[in-house]
């Protein structure tokens, strides 16, 4: 837990989102492998996240995600105005694990 803690203080030190070989370069010096391993196994993970979405893809302490189907609605076209029909659909989610959330925000002391 000690790593993770250090690599999320190194990322939540810069103003910017870091870029994708930023992440990919962070994590090579924290786990002692190569740039191109780490490459490897983050596109190996994006990949089966993809394929596994359908029936749900939990990473650990991160988050899963999940299809939700949402309900055809009423909406209105801003142009006109008028009334338009919005057909039922599936929809991908990711839902932030409470570690995470509590990573970030720290949760509340019930007094």
């Amino acid at each position: 837990m000690d790593a993770t803690y250090n690599l999320y203080r190194k990322t939540n030190m810069a103003a910017k989102p870091k870029t994708k070989t930023q992440i990919l370069t962070a994590l090579a010096e924290e786990t002692g492998l190569t740039k191109k391993d780490v490459t490897t196994v983050v596109e190996a993970l994006v990949a089966m996240a993809y394929k596994e979405a359908k029936v749900g893809f939990t990473i650990p302490g991160l988050g899963k995600l999940v299809v939700d189907n949402r309900k055809a609605r009423m909406g209105r076209n801003p142009q006109t105005g008028e009334s338009i029909k919005i057909p039922a659909k599936k929809v991908l989610k990711f839902k932030i694990a409470k570690a995470a959330k509590d990573a970030i925000t720290p949760p509340k002391v019930a007094k």
